[in-house]
């Protein structure tokens, strides 16, 4: 039950971060009005942070489908 929970959270906030990247361009962003922003410098600190917890929060999800589908064939007769 723990685990399902988890899921739900880490993908709840996957949405969240996934959403909050400002796009790169050439994609559906750009169909939405994001790609008319250039940028001139790099990736801010505040980006690269984002980039950072998205791939952790990301990888917690991962684990957790991997968790819950070896629970649920262990529990199988």
């Amino acid at each position: 039950m723990g685990f399902s929970i988890a899921l739900i959270v880490f993908s709840a906030l996957m949405m969240l971060l996934v959403l909050m990247h400002k796009g790169k361009g050439g994609g559906l962003s750009d169909m939405f009005g994001g790609g008319m922003q250039s940028s001139v410098g790099g990736s801010s600190v505040a980006e690269r942070n984002l980039d950072r917890i998205t791939v952790v929060v990301g990888l917690l999800w991962f684990a957790c489908i991997v968790v819950l589908g070896l629970l649920m064939k262990s529990n199988t007769p």
